[in-house]
């Protein structure tokens, strides 16, 4: 048996310190170039509602747990606190990526996720996946951890506390948290030697820390009827509605698109590489975790539609996994190849967000439904200015939540202003639980809507019209992006309340 050299054993384990270090300079590197893009970049009507959510602090809302809100009011900025969350996504998937495959597999991870165009564009917005990515890489790295410790040693212990807290901060982000125990759990059950980890404590201790860690949004259910619950289990599994071929094939092109081909090929070609030969206890859980989660969505898909970004946290295994196999010259040429695709990806939709390039009418252009805001914004207020009225007696609306959202943002810096959703149809929001206009006008206030345009009178209009004085038909205001548009509304002038609302019309 030969002794190791300890200069070589040190030359090593500087080696690896490098390697890690510049994992870690690539992850806040991309952090920083994605705080920036950030900055210049418009809120869309997504984000502008979560920042009406920060506005009213509570223990969930309508659509999801309160954890986006809380990053929101903790400032600076909307999305400041997102995107650091992004960056700590980036570093604890690198550091999984070290404990399977050493330094250079945390370099390639941080590669990965820098240019990979679903964490370079969804971690630059302010929305509840940001805090998901960050804490459910967390928590695979505290139960890589874990299942990597002694059986019943104190470091096994303390590693499935963190990672019970870490699970409860998932779930007081977004409900699909629930992918990650449920997965982690069949991966546990499944191999024999994971099983063992079931006579320890810590599985049962991380149960319980998650648990109080989400108290404050089971109870915050529990008093308002379960509706956040219900709303997202009919928002995901409801009843199916048209195609579930168009469904499943978006669903993949989806993946395609902001995951880019060749690193969506890579990921799934580790995935099911390590499923079939699994070479230790953390990477079996780890792919089951991602298998289990694409599995779900795929059935889901069968239902209703799947958002591009739902999967995003099976990205946390999988791009470890393909971090860690990388070991091949074959391999690290295509990915190589995957990264500098993924980058060209990134750089195009970086530019043509800030400078559109590329040949798309801002009507159709996703990337286009932030701009304008403003400008409707004044739009409002110049009306309301127009009939000489009065801002004490002024209340703004419009029939969308995401509209109510960005007009609510934009009219911040003027004096108050009364913002409400009038949701006489659509889906149901967050709007409809706090206090609404019939709640809080006075006979004699007047309501300036911001409405979609129509030929003739539009029916929100005409079901508000029996209940105030005048009904005035205002001046058009376009949404632009530059000189093109992007939609239009119609600004309507609504005086004299006289008291009354009518029904809703469900969608």
């Amino acid at each position: 048996m030969t002794t190791p050299d300890p200069a070589a054993v040190v030359t090593d384990q500087t080696r690896e310190g490098r390697l890690w270090r510049a994992a870690v300079l690539v992850t806040w590197l991309a952090t920083l170039v994605r705080l920036l893009f950030a900055i210049r970049l418009p809120l869309f009507p997504d984000e502008t509602y979560y920042w009406d959510w920060s506005r009213h602090l509570a223990g969930g809302y309508f659509d999801h747990p309160p954890m986006i809100a809380l990053l929101i009011a903790a400032g600076p900025g909307v999305r400041f606190w997102s995107v650091v969350a992004g960056g700590v996504a980036g570093l604890a998937t690198s550091a999984i990526a070290r404990r399977l495959g050493g330094g250079a597999a945390a370099v390639r991870a941080a590669v990965v996720l820098a240019v990979m165009p679903l964490v370079a564009s969804g971690l630059v917005l302010a929305t509840p996946d940001a805090p998901l990515l960050a804490a459910s890489a967390v928590g695979l790295y505290c139960v890589v951890r874990a299942v990597q410790a002694p059986l019943r040693s104190r470091a096994a212990l303390g590693w499935w506390s963190a990672a019970g807290v870490a699970l409860g901060l998932a779930f007081a982000s977004k409900y699909t948290s629930i992918l990650l125990p449920v997965t982690a759990t069949a991966a546990v059950l499944l191999r024999p030697s994971l099983r063992a980890r079931l006579r320890e404590p810590g599985p049962y201790v991380a149960c319980v820390l998650a648990t109080l860690v989400f108290l404050p949004v089971l109870h915050w259910n529990a008093t308002h009827d379960w509706i956040s619950f219900r709303f997202q289990v009919q928002h995901g599994l409801g009843t199916p509605k048209g195609s579930a071929l168009k469904r499943e094939l978006d669903l993949i092109g989806g993946q395609l698109g902001l995951v880019s081909p060749i690193l969506f090929a890579l990921a799934a070609d580790s995935v099911w590489r390590t499923l079939r030969r699994p070479v230790d206890d953390a990477r079996f859980l780890l792919a089951v975790v991602a298998v289990g989660s694409w599995v779900f969505f795929v059935y889901s898909a069968t239902r209703r539609a799947v958002e591009p970004n739902w999967p995003a946290p099976s990205y946390v295994s999988g791009v470890a996994l393909l971090a860690a196999l990388a070991t091949t010259p074959g391999y690290q040429r295509w990915l190589r190849r995957g990264v500098a695709l993924a980058a060209v990806m990134v750089g195009v939709l970086y530019l043509h967000a800030l400078t559109p390039i590329l040949p798309i009418p801002a009507r159709r252009d996703p990337l286009a439904r932030n701009e304008g805001w403003a400008g409707l914004a004044l739009a409002v207020r110049t009306a309301a200015q127009e009939r000489k009225l009065s801002p004490a007696v002024v209340h703004v609306g419009a029939d969308r939540y995401q509209d109510v959202s960005e007009l609510a943002y934009h009219l911040t810096d003027a004096e108050p202003v009364n913002v409400d959703c009038i949701c006489l149809r659509g889906r149901h929001n967050q709007y409809e639980l706090w206090p609404r206009f019939a709640q809080v006008a006075r006979p004699g206030d007047a309501l300036v809507l911001a409405l979609d345009e129509r030929e003739g009178v539009h029916e929100t209009a005409a079901a508000l019209a029996p209940y105030f004085t005048t009904v005035t038909r205002g001046a058009l205001a376009p949404l632009l992006r530059g000189a093109d548009t992007v939609t239009t509304r119609r600004i309507w002038i609504l005086e004299g309340y006289r008291g009354g609302w009518p029904p809703r019309a469900e969608p």
